[in-house]
């Protein structure tokens, strides 16, 4: 397993002709990779993330700060010493990065061979690594007749040929159907807990985030604006880029105009109630409701997992006289957060 800290980390280019700007892709970010962890690093287009990543293994050069990558400086490394690094980090893309004329054996095959293996060891390695990613049967077939799981697929196996203690994979599943997307995110997370290797996910979608990520840094304008566990970070969020990640995938409070639409068709009280692990359950809510007469409607939102554990936003219609609805919101608001919209 590997551990990468990032401390202080800067990327700029410079100024491209007489009236060009300096170009400042990443701003001092600092993060810390714990040994076995699944961390993402999400952001929109531009965020600097893919940046981030180019510098984790050399392939960019950070003109500011440090990343060590097992207590190893790759940015004080010269490249004959940042080529060993790079050989203990496996690296997967969003178009994959196959080679088209060979097999898909050889195509795993291939950093066996820069690296100097043997041959009955590279054969008993390369069928090893596709039967582990569901290819067994694959290894003559060539890339063209591969549908795009199955390439990224193959693109892990090759990721994982030298052994490596970390895998950094760059928006591994955005060109993926939705299910294949969730087919090679549970393939990454076997390579994790059986493997015990760190990765390092780069994405723009929250989905992917949700899914397997333990730890989350959310980039905007080259900056890391917040980090931490995913739950804490997506139930709570507190900066507008996280806030706006969450809008697009987590069940949350009607928008002004959901809310005027709503009035429309509800004549009762609205509120809006967080739900979130070790809080309390929609049972005893609605059991608190009617212990006090007062009716409910679920109208919006609704219930997911983040990290594994509950949370989510209901927007209910609650029923009744305005005396027992106030003693019912009275109520709630000891046991879960509640907010009155209308």
């Amino acid at each position: 397993m590997t551990r990468v800290q990032l401390q202080s980390v800067g990327k700029r280019y410079p100024a491209r002709g007489r009236n060009g700007t300096e170009v400042i892709a990443v701003d001092d970010v600092s993060i810390d990779i714990a040994s076995g962890e699944i961390h993402a690093v999400i952001g929109f287009s531009g965020a600097g993330k893919s940046t981030l990543l180019r510098l984790v293994n050399g392939l960019e050069r950070a003109t500011a700060g440090h990343i060590l990558v097992d207590g190893e400086d790759v940015t004080a490394l010269p490249e004959s010493k940042l080529r060993v690094v790079r050989s203990k980090i496996g690296m997967i893309f969003q178009q994959f990065n196959l080679f088209h004329s060979k097999t898909v054996a050889k195509n795993v095959e291939y950093p066996l061979v820069v690296a100097g293996t043997p041959r009955p060891e590279r054969e008993a390695r390369v069928a090893e690594l596709l039967s582990f990613v569901g290819l067994a049967d694959y290894g003559q077939s060539h890339i063209e007749q591969l549908s795009g799981g199955q390439k990224q697929r193959v693109g892990i196996a090759r990721a994982l040929a030298t052994n490596p203690g970390l895998l950094l994979a760059d928006e591994a599943t955005s060109a993926l159907d939705p299910d294949t997307s969730r087919e090679v995110l549970q393939l990454l997370q076997r390579v994790n807990r059986e493997l015990g290797i760190t990765i390092l996910l780069i994405t723009h979608e929250m989905d992917v985030v949700r899914e397997i990520a333990q730890r989350v840094t959310v980039m905007a304008g080259g900056r890391a604006v917040e980090h931490g566990d995913v739950f804490e970070v997506f139930s709570n969020p507190q900066n507008e880029t996280t806030r706006s990640f969450v809008a697009t995938a987590l069940p949350s409070a009607p928008s002004t105009e959901h809310l005027r639409a709503l009035r429309e068709k509800h004549r009762g009280k609205l509120v809006s109630m967080t739900f979130r692990d070790g809080s309390v359950d929609q049972p005893i809510v609605f059991q608190t409701l009617a212990d006090r007469g007062v009716g409910v409607n679920i109208v919006y939102g609704g219930i997911s997992e983040v990290g594994g554990r509950t949370f989510g936003k209901l927007t209910l219609e609650l029923i009744g006289d305005d005396l027992q609805v106030e003693h019912a919101i009275a109520a709630l608001g000891q046991q879960t957060e509640l907010e009155v919209l209308a």
